[in-house]
C-alpha cells in the first residue's frame, strides 16, 4: 500500500481503526513453522559467517590488532540496525519485513528500491557463495578434477531443493549450520586462551600483550587501514536483518524477536571482537593472510593435524548457510513486492507447502548466471559480486533506519504506537547509523582497484532502478487503488 493510500484510509477511518497497523496482503498464507530455536539460531548464523572464518586473515594483515575495534565499532551500529528492525517487527510482523515497512513509511517508491537493491544484494552474494562453495571444495584432493563451475551449480541445486520443501526444513538446516559454526568458535577460543593461559610458544612466538607490543601496537600501520576495512566488516554482518524475515514465520515474534535481538549484541562481543583479540595475542597480524583462515593460521603453527580439513568443512557450511538463507529470505521479499505490483507476478506463488518458490526460483536463475561467470572468470567471480553486494547490504540497512525514523515521528503523532521493545535515543541513533554507512560507502573510494569500481557502479544501478519503475508504476498504482478501496468499505 502506497504512502497516500495510507494517508487517504487513516483520514476516512476512525481514530482506533488508524491506530491499528494495516496488513500486507503478501504476508498471507505462511505457516508458522519456526520455532524459538530455529530464529535464535538463525540470529546467530546471520552474525557468524565467512566473514569472520576466512575474511579476518586477510583485514588482520592489513589492519593489525585494531581490527577488533572495526568489528566492535561496525557491530554496535549493526546492533542499532536490528533492534530498529525488532521495534517495526513487533509492531506489525511480517515476512516482507523491511520492504513492507517502506511501502507502509517511506512510500511505494521507498519499497521498490529496498526490495530490489535486496535482491540485488542476495542474488549476487548467492553468486559469491556457490563461487566459494566450489572454492571450498576444491580444497581436498578427490575433488580437485571436478570443474568449478559444476560444484557451484550441485551445491545451488542442493539448497535450492531444501528451500522449496517447507521452511521448517530450511530452519532445521540453518540451526544445524549455526551450531557447528558455534561449536566451532567455542573449541577454537578455549584452546586460544589455553595456549595464553600456558605461555605455550605459537610458531616462536610466546602469546600475549607482548605480541602485540612488539609488532607496532594496536595501530601497526596508522588509522587509515582500520578505517578502510570497515567496509568489509560490514560485510561480514550482513544478514543480521534475516531475524525480521523470519519473524513473519514464527507463531510467538513478539517473545522471541526480542530475545534474538538481545542477543546479538554479546555474540557480536563474544565472537568477533573475542576471537579478533585472541588471533592477535597469538600471533603478530604480519602472519596472517587473506587466502587462509586465520583460525587455520594458528592451528597449524602448533601443529594440529587436520586443522585445514576442519575449518574448510566449517567455512564450507557458512556459505551453504549464506546461500540457504538468501533463497530465503529474497522469497518472502519479492513475494511482498508482486503482491504491490512492483515484482513480477509469478514471483507471488507458493506450493503446497507455503513457500514462496517464485521469487525463490528467481533468485535461483540469477545463481545460474553465476555459475556461468565461474566458468568464463573462475579466478575473478568471487571479487566481481562480492563488492556488488555491499552495496546491497548498505543500502538496505539505511532504509531500515529510514523506515524507523518515519515510524517514531508518527508515533509521536499519535498515528501508530510504539512496542515497548524500542531503539533508544531516537532520532539520534537512526541519524548517527545513516550517516556511519554513508561514510564507509564513500571510503570505498580510496581503494583504486576493487572499491572505486564499485561506486561507479551505483548511477547504472539506479538508472536501472528508474527504468524499472516507469515500467511498473502503473500497475503499483492500480494495486494500491484496489488496496485502498478495500480498507474504506
Amino acid at each position: 500500500m502506497s504512502k497516500d493510500a495510507v494517508d487517504t484510509a487513516q483520514a476516512v477511518a476512525t481514530r482506533t481503526d488508524a491506530a491499528q497497523a494495516p496488513a500486507d496482503a503478501g504476508d498471507a498464507g505462511y505457516s508458522k513453522d519456526l520455532k524459538a530455536r530455529h530464529v535464535n539460531m538463525i540470529a546467530i548464523g546471520g552474525a557468524i559467517g565467512t566473514g569472520l572464518f576466512l575474511g579476518a586473515g586477510g583485514r588482520l594483515h592489513n589492519a593489525g590488532p585494531a581490527l577488533a575495534l572495526a568489528y566492535l565499532v561496525c557491530g554496535i551500529f549493526a546492533f542499532f540496525v536490528v533492534r530498529a528492525l525488532g521495534e517495526l517487527v513487533l509492531y506489525r510482523p511480517s515476512s516482507g519485513s523491511f520492504v513492507s515497512y517502506a511501502r507502509e513509511f517511506l512510500g511505494e517508491k521507498g519499497a521498490y528500491v529496498a526490495g530490489w537493491m535486496y535482491f540485488l544484494n542476495w542474488s549476487t552474494t548467492g553468486i559469491a557463495d556457490i563461487t566459494a562453495i566450489a572454492l571450498y571444495t576444491h580444497y581436498w584432493s578427490m575433488f580437485t578434477s571436478i570443474p568449478q563451475w559444476t560444484l557451484a551449480l550441485v551445491a545451488l541445486a542442493v539448497v535450492l531443493a531444501v528451500n522449496l520443501i517447507s521452511v521448517k526444513i530450511f530452519g532445521e538446516m540453518e540451526f544445524w549450520f549455526a551450531i557447528i559454526k558455534v561449536a566451532t568458535l567455542v573449541g577454537f577460543m578455549l584452546i586460544g586462551i589455553f595456549l595464553l593461559a600456558t605461555q605455550h610458544k605459537v610458531d616462536g612466538h610466546t602469546p600475549g600483550l607482548s605480541t602485540i607490543a612488539d609488532h607496532g601496537g594496536v595501530f601497526p600501520h596508522g588509522l587509515m587501514p582500520v578505517v578502510l576495512v570497515m567496509q568489509g566488516v560490514i560485510f561480514a554482518y550482513a544478514a543480521l536483518e534475516l531475524v525480521g524475515v523470519a519473524a513473519g514465520e514464527t507463531a510467538q515474534p513478539e517473545k522471541v524477536v526480542p530475545r534474538a535481538v538481545n542477543s546479538i549484541m554479546w555474540r557480536v562481543g563474544l565472537f568477533y571482537v573475542g576471537s579478533v583479540v585472541l588471533l592477535a595475542l597469538l600471533l603478530p597480524g604480519s602472519v596472517y593472510s587473506a587466502d587462509e583462515s586465520p583460525f587455520v593460521t594458528v592451528l597449524s603453527k602448533i601443529g594440529v593435524s587436520g586443522a585445514g580439513d576442519v575449518m574448510n568443512m566449517v567455512v564450507l557450511t557458512a556459505a551453504m548457510s549464506s546461500l540457504n538463507s538468501g533463497l530465503y529470505s529474497t522469497g518472502r521479499i519479492l513475494r511482498s513486492m508482486a503482491t504491490a505490483g512492483s515484482a513480477p507476478k509469478f514471483t507471488a506463488r507458493m506450493n503446497r507447502s507455503q513457500v514462496p518458490y517464485g521469487g525463490i526460483l528467481l533468485t535461483c536463475a540469477v545463481c545460474v548466471l553465476g555459475v556461468g561467470l565461474n566458468y568464463l572468470m573462475p579466478s575473478q567471480a568471487f571479487e566481481i559480486v562480492l563488492n556488488v553486494a555491499s552495496l546491497g547490504i548498505i543500502s538496505t540497512w539505511v532504509i531500515i533506519m529510514l523506515c524507523h525514523l518515519v515510524f517514531v515521528r508518527r508515533a509521536k503523532a499519535g498515528m501508530v504506537e510504539r512496542p515497548a521493545f524500542r531503539l533508544r535515543f531516537s532520532p539520534y541513533t537512526e541519524i548517527a547509523t545513516v550517516a556511519f554507512l554513508l561514510v564507509c560507502l564513500g571510503m570505498m573510494w580510496n581503494d583504486p582497484e576493487v572499491g572505486r569500481k564499485t561506486l561507479l557502479l551505483i548511477p547504472v544501478i539506479a538508472a536501472l532502478l528508474v527504468a524499472g519503475w516507469f515500467g511498473v508504476r502503473r500497475r503499483v498504482s492500480a494495486t494500491a487503488d484496489q488496496e485502498l478501496s478495500q480498507l474504506t468499505k
